[in-house]
């Protein structure tokens, strides 16, 4: 039995729900998100609380249970207050900058990498080594950030590459020289 799809979804004053033939709108002071709730799932909204319950006990709709009260649960979340997540970019001559809806990273590469950021998504470059990715889908946000992660992943050497803040990057020790 899931134990986090049984806890409830407290809602501010600030948060406006629809809720349509298993379609949940969730708008906010930061924006709008929509979510289609699987058929094995209802959900129900009494004043400032959203309750999610399975609608039979078959294994699907337990998968299912948590899941959606998870990303439901999130969606209130990003409409109140968002989601960031930040890189650092470490190695000589490697910096970052923002043009018009365009990230232009070079990284040791021959060419400048330009990444088209999707909308809803904003970036701010701090002193071209630190990255922060913000918006109100914590999936979008996590996608575009693994995204410019993997353009230039740390190496295990040197630590050279981009990386999440707070990443801890193991170093490995080099050739043994005569």
């Amino acid at each position: 039995m899931s134990r986090i799809g049984k806890s409830p979804i407290y809602l501010n004053a600030k948060v406006d729900i629809n809720i349509q033939n298993n379609k949940i709108k969730i708008k906010g002071p930061k924006g709008e998100l929509s979510y289609s709730i699987p058929p094995e799932i209802r959900i129900e909204h009494t004043k400032e609380v959203l309750r999610l319950y399975k609608n039979n006990e078959s294994r699907i709709a337990k998968q299912l249970y948590g899941l959606s009260r998870t990303l439901v649960n999130n969606m209130v979340i990003g409409v109140l207050q968002g989601f960031s997540k930040k890189l650092k970019i470490q190695g000589v001559g490697y910096r970052a900058q923002v043009d018009k809806n365009n990230l232009i990273l070079n990284v040791g590469y021959s060419h400048p990498i330009l990444i088209e950021l999707p909308p809803g998504i904003n970036i701010k470059v701090e002193n071209q080594t630190n990255i922060e990715v913000s918006g109100i889908n914590k999936e979008t946000v996590g996608q575009v950030t693994a995204k410019i992660r993997s353009i230039r992943p740390p190496e295990p050497y040197k630590g050279k590459g981009i990386s999440y803040e707070h990443e801890i990057i193991r170093k490995k020790v080099g050739k043994a020289g005569k």
